[in-house]
């Protein structure tokens, strides 16, 4: 396990007052708090960069305005989900898509999930043969694994439609550049995350046949969502709700501002290419924290896994045994608009 810590001045040659208006910040908020039980917190980090987690990595800084001395960013084991780190209890936080947090409190992993995060930034691509999801009926499938969401995420959108994902697809496992794959025709379909997203439209390779920013019922729902250790959250309280107050103001960021938001991912060392962080943070539906209901995207997609066989617990039983939507429901109040 490797830990990165980045210290660079986060808003540098920016006044105290352009600072304090960009970030919203609201010094009662964490000045009339007990003071956090913990200042230190593990954030993960993904070493390819992981474009859509700029709201996780514009937080690191944040934090320090929230008594944090200690923000860790931590490298898992490479080409292993970071659902697995959390579990490992390599890091205290984590964002991670939906139906993954579902699968790891099905399988009694100790997390509690925290809050909605974004909705959006994946895209179902397919060669000029498919046009739509019932078109994948007897067509090969990209995947990284059985457990990541290229398979998970498109089995419950066939299932959706009432195509078999067992039976109806053909599904090819693709663990390293599902791309460059794509792009020899070793499968007819892929759900890509950015930056693959970014890579794949300039060779104009497919189209997109569902987009979950604007295709319903994907677009009504959070895409990644951020949960803590239950651990973390049960010794620390306030040290929880000040994480997550950093990483919704970090959100409120990459909504507002874009181009700047993207700009310290890559002067931070966080992703390389700024074209490709740019152009995610504006596919990225950020602004939903506030509005959306995360109980509602976690019911949701337990509903759809139980369904298909891929969970035993019950969309009641996932949500009384790892969410807890209190910090969330206090730092709306506080951070209203």
């Amino acid at each position: 396990m490797q830990i990165i810590q980045n210290r660079r001045t986060f808003l540098a040659g920016l006044t105290a007052a352009i600072s304090a208006e960009l970030l919203k910040v609201r010094p009662s908020s964490a000045a009339a708090e007990p003071v956090p039980e913990t200042t230190s917190v593990r954030l993960p980090r993904w070493i390819d960069g992981a474009y859509c987690w700029a709201g996780l990595y514009i937080a690191g800084e944040l934090l320090r305005a929230e008594g944090f001395t200690d923000v860790r960013y931590v490298q898992g084991e490479k080409k292993v989900d970071q659902s697995v780190w959390i579990a490992r209890g390599e890091t205290d936080f984590s964002v991670n898509y939906a139906p993954v947090h579902v699968a790891s409190i099905d399988a009694g992993v100790p997390i509690r999930v925290l809050s909605g995060l974004h909705s959006g930034c994946l895209e179902l691509i397919a060669d000029d043969d498919v046009e739509g999801i019932s078109d994948l009926k007897g067509k090969r499938v990209g995947m990284h694994d059985p457990d990541a969401p290229s398979h998970v995420l498109v089995a419950l959108m066939a299932a959706y439609i009432g195509l078999d994902p067992v039976k109806d697809i053909e599904w090819v496992i693709e663990p390293d550049d599902p791309v460059k794959a794509f792009g020899e025709g070793k499968f007819d379909a892929y759900l890509f995350t950015p930056p693959e997203t970014q890579r794949i439209r300039p060779k104009k390779i497919g189209h997109t046949i569902l987009n979950t920013t604007v295709d319903r019922p994907w677009s009504q729902h959070f895409c990644c969502m951020v949960s803590a250790t239950t651990d973390y959250v049960t010794r620390y309280p306030v040290a929880t709700k000040r994480v997550l107050r950093a990483i919704f103001k970090a959100a409120d960021l990459c909504a507002s501002d874009p181009p700047w938001s993207a700009g310290q991912l890559v002067e931070r060392g966080f992703v390389p290419s700024y074209e490709y962080a740019l152009q995610t943070l504006k596919d990225t539906r950020y602004d939903t924290w506030r509005d959306y209901d995360p109980e509602a995207s976690v019911r949701f997609y337990a509903l759809r896994m139980q369904e298909t066989g891929m969970i035993k617990s019950s969309p009641q039983e996932i949500i009384a045994n790892g969410t807890d939507w209190r910090f969330l429901n206090e730092l709306r109040r506080e951070l209203k608009s």
